[in-house]
């Protein structure tokens, strides 16, 4: 029984897994804007962790828990998401991010390599959630601004702003 159970466990998890799709990402070339020239190696770390950033940020607005935050977000870009995520708690409603495209454009990489800038254009679905029953279902297409900053191992979004079209 505890076999089947595990292979049952293994083909739920594995169903689950393909169900959620996996967004198209297209990288333009970095027209970089300033002295510091960009190694292929750290663009490709900027845009991995950016887009593990994305993933973290759909997780913690979904289960209201801004600690989900931490290992992928700093400062400004932190506090406005954790207070967005503590806001929608209090209402008792929860939001389901899940992102289809992004065109993403590294535009500047500072001097001393502290921080990177980069344009997202991005198209994704949220759901607006109600104590368990979805309300709105919604597509969007938003143009972000984002600074990353380098931690430890990785780098971290500090600035994330939706930009108007």
């Amino acid at each position: 029984m505890f076999k089947s159970l595990v292979i049952l466990w293994a083909g739920i998890a594995a169903a689950s897994t393909h169900c959620a799709a996996q967004a198209t990402v297209h990288v333009q070339p970095a027209s970089v804007q300033g002295p510091r020239t960009l190694q292929e190696r750290t663009s490709s770390a900027v845009v991995r962790d950016y887009l593990q950033s994305w993933r973290s940020f759909s997780v913690a607005f979904e289960q209201n828990r801004a600690d989900l935050l931490d290992s992928d977000f700093v400062g400004t870009a932190k506090d406005q998401l954790a207070a967005t995520i503590m806001q929608q708690t209090k209402l008792g409603m929860r939001a389901r991010y899940q992102d289809r495209s992004h065109d993403i454009q590294i535009v500047f990489y500072s001097p001393e390599g502290q921080s990177v800038e980069l344009i997202d254009k991005v198209e994704y679905d949220v759901q607006i959630i109600d104590r368990d029953k979805v309300k709105a279902t919604q597509r969007v297409t938003g143009r972000y601004i984002v600074v990353l900053t380098p931690a430890e191992v990785r780098w971290r979004v500090r600035v994330f702003q939706e930009e108007s079209e």
